[in-house]
């Protein structure tokens, strides 16, 4: 039928109409594709009207359609405790605000995430935005969460926050408790009273975009995972002022790429489980004083298989330390705990620039700092085992210096693998490595800005190492550039003294042997090799 003739018929229909073709089409929206703006849902968004309750309708009323948009327009939108469910999008737009009220009133505890059986979740199950067996949630931007932090903060010990809510009660910007499929992008997180980003059990996590800048606090952790699987972080910029990348209990499958960190504490820490196929590559990490890359492997406690490369780092103290073994003395007739385990770590094409710590000047209190901190080096610290099968390739860093001869006195370390400032002013102004079995390194450069008493490098019991293309600077004020105590069946190749040093290499102890030196430039080593108290004189070829 014709246009003009359907016209026509339709005009000889009593009460007929034409309709566009577009109208007569339109099929019914559906399920979970849909928009839920919390506006339509009775939100404000002033900054001063409380709006929990329609933020959260917004998304249950999303949940229950089978899924969909839940939209933050601009404005800044109120909000206590919300819980995000299955199959949710929470999209914040540029110009949205999800803001923490500062009543303490309006958040509670999660009682479906538990705190006693497992100390890791021990730090509190308080949140703004939180998820619990949830499956395919997604928190995106470009827009802003801001947690109000400071209110949550006490004035002292013991002293109430102005929030009225203790240390572990202050909620993390987002907490999410067995979830899969977990995604969190472009995003803005911002003055979180707690850890901002909290995620325990959960699985196939990916983190993308997220810039978070969380320093009004204590405990301003950045990213916070305990066992967590699957997970995957890029592009993100962090400036914290605690753990910026803290990985707990048993964290696998992990990689990390294409992201910048600060924070006064430490980047990547591992403290404790079965931590194990990780890599983190392609970082920039700066101002960061306390470690950025740090291992602490209790008793039972296994890290194994992790890579670290392509990593740039300015500004840093300690900038590598690992510890194997007990965080504290055991109690007198306690009974023997089985060892952990450390192996198969590699540490590759790294830069890195140590410097003396100092106050960040972002941060609203004062930060103390130990000797230890002060005077850092890289630790690689077995007490009950051996690490094992440590490799460093193409490795560069810088130092302070500043050492005396009585930081340079061989003494007894304490044997503990707590933190590595704990120990001291170490022996050491590059490496000090103990009980490591399985060392590697290759095209390794460690100079100091300023004189220094201490060797570049002090080996403790190590056993089987080799060294190749090493470039250290030395000192007229220190007894040599190397020491090794009680080590045996290490190959150094191909090494340079770079500055003049009374010697290359001091060997002390009996069980030190098999000890070989071939070939490099040793001209600035007024010795090659000086033996010290016990050391056999056949232990170095």
């Amino acid at each position: 039928m014709s246009q003009a003739s359907r016209r026509a018929w339709l005009a000889a229909v009593p009460g007929a109409t034409l309709l566009p073709a577009a109208a007569q089409a339109a099929p019914p929206p559906a399920t979970g594709t849909g928009i839920y703006n919390v506006r339509d849902y009775g939100a404000k968004g002033d900054g001063a009207t409380l709006d929990t309750a329609a933020v959260q309708a917004a998304i249950d009323a999303c949940h229950r359609d089978q899924g969909g948009t839940v939209l933050v327009p601009a404005g800044s939108f109120l909000i206590g405790a919300v819980e995000l469910k299955s199959n949710v999008t929470l999209h914040i737009a540029a110009e949205g605000r999800l803001l923490g009220t500062t009543d303490g009133k309006q958040y509670h505890a999660i009682d479906a995430i538990p705190l006693e059986g497992d100390h890791t979740l021990g730090d509190g199950n308080w949140a703004l935005l939180y998820a619990v067996n949830a499956r395919n949630v997604t928190v995106e931007g470009p827009g802003t969460i801001d947690g109000q932090g400071a209110a949550f903060r006490s004035p002292g010990r013991g002293v109430p926050s102005p929030a009225g809510l203790s240390s572990h009660q202050r909620p993390y910007h987002l907490l999410c408790y067995r979830c899969e499929n977990l995604t969190v992008r472009n995003l803005f997180l911002t003055a979180g009273a707690y850890h901002s980003v909290r995620i325990a059990l959960c699985s196939f996590v990916h983190l993308d975009g997220i810039r978070i800048f969380n320093r009004v606090n204590h405990n301003n952790d950045g990213f916070h995972f305990i066992s967590a699987r699957y997970l995957h972080i890029s592009n993100c910029d962090v400036q914290c002022q605690d753990d910026a990348c803290a990985l707990f209990g048993s964290c696998r499958f992990v990689t990390v790429t294409n992201s910048s960190f600060s924070t006064r504490w430490s980047v990547f820490r591992f403290g404790g489980g079965q931590a194990d196929n990780i890599v983190v590559s392609n970082c920039l990490i700066y101002d960061t004083y306390g470690c950025p890359i740090k291992l602490r492997c209790g008793p039972g406690d296994r890290f194994e298989n992790m890579s670290f490369a392509n990593l740039v780092m300015r500004n840093v103290t300690g900038p590598i330390s690992i510890g194997l073994g007990p965080m504290r003395e055991r109690a007198s007739g306690a009974p023997a705990e089985t060892p952990g385990v450390v192996r198969n770590i590699s540490f590759r094409n790294i830069d890195a620039a140590v410097c003396v710590p100092q106050q960040l000047p972002d941060m609203p209190f004062l930060s103390g700092y130990n000797p230890g901190e002060i005077k850092s080096c890289m630790v690689l610290n077995g007490v009950d085992a051996y690490i094992e099968n440590i490799s460093f390739d193409d490795v560069h860093v810088t130092f302070p210096g500043g050492g005396t001869p009585a930081d340079a006195a061989p003494r007894a370390i304490p044997a503990l693998a707590g933190e590595y400032y704990a120990l001291g002013v170490l022996p050491a102004y590059a490496l000090y490595a103990r009980r490591v079995r399985g060392l590697s390194m290759s095209n390794v450069h460690f100079e100091a800005a300023s004189p220094e008493a201490r060797p570049a490098m002090v080996f403790d019991g190590v056993e089987d190492a080799a060294i190749t293309a090493l470039a250290a600077q030395g000192d007229a004020a220190a007894a040599s550039l190397l020491r090794f105590t009680n080590t045996r069946d290490v190959l150094l190749t191909a090494c340079r003294v770079l500055r003049a040093t009374p010697a290359f290499l001091d060997v002390e102890g009996s069980a030190s042997r098999n000890i070989r030196v071939s070939g490099g430039d040793l001209s600035k080593a007024r010795e090659a090799v000086v033996f010290g108290p016990g050391a056999p004189r056949d232990a170095v070829r």
